[in-house]
């Protein structure tokens, strides 16, 4: 159970019901069984936080120079070093659904070396595997990334991989319940 209400439009301020609705509108086009899924249920409890939250989630999942495989490579990799069930409760479908193999999404769940990836998709994995674990990048990973990447693709990794950090300690945190039917389609987290 959450640590905190979780929050509909009605329960939020008038002034504040805007931020529900733009959060609302982009998330469906992801998921469009869950519009407004308990993590952001929660942060409005903070509309500020959650309007900020929302708007870097917005660039990162909509408008990266990452690729779509890349950028769920690297999520589906922060929830598994982060250990965060809700994370990939949401995004293993969502990696699926952009083209990302079972067979490494499997791997990455269970913390194995994923198999056929590009160099590209490879480094994205790696990472977010470096910045979770030690919250660091070694020069060499970094170096790759950017040729392969490009100035702009790692500075997009460096934040997507920091933003899914910063929410999975926060779902953590508050405990936000991974909502009912919403499932990863794979064994999970353990």
């Amino acid at each position: 159970m959450a640590r905190v209400p979780y929050l509909d439009h009605n329960d939020l301020a008038e002034d504040d019901r805007h931020i529900y609705d733009r959060i609302a509108e982009t998330r469906g086009s992801v998921e469009p069984d869950t519009p407004m899924p308990n993590s952001f249920r929660a942060l409005h409890n903070s509309p500020g936080a959650a309007d900020a939250v929302g708007q870097l989630g917005e660039y990162l999942r909509f408008h990266t120079s990452l690729d779509p495989v890349c950028r769920e490579i690297a999520i589906i990799s922060v929830a598994r070093e982060a250990s965060s069930p809700y994370e990939w409760a949401h995004h293993a479908p969502v990696a699926r659904r952009s083209g990302v193999p079972e067979a490494v999404i499997n791997a990455i769940r269970t913390r194995r070396e994923p198999p056929g990836l590009t160099p590209e998709q490879s480094i994205c994995a790696k990472a977010a595997k470096e910045l979770v674990g030690d919250a660091t990048m070694s020069a060499e990973t970094f170096a790759t990334a950017e040729r392969l990447l490009g100035t702009q693709g790692v500075v997009d990794l460096v934040t997507l991989v920091g933003y899914y950090a910063m929410l999975s300690a926060a779902l953590a945190a508050l405990q936000v319940d991974v909502e009912d039917g919403q499932t990863s389609g794979d064994a999970g987290l353990a």
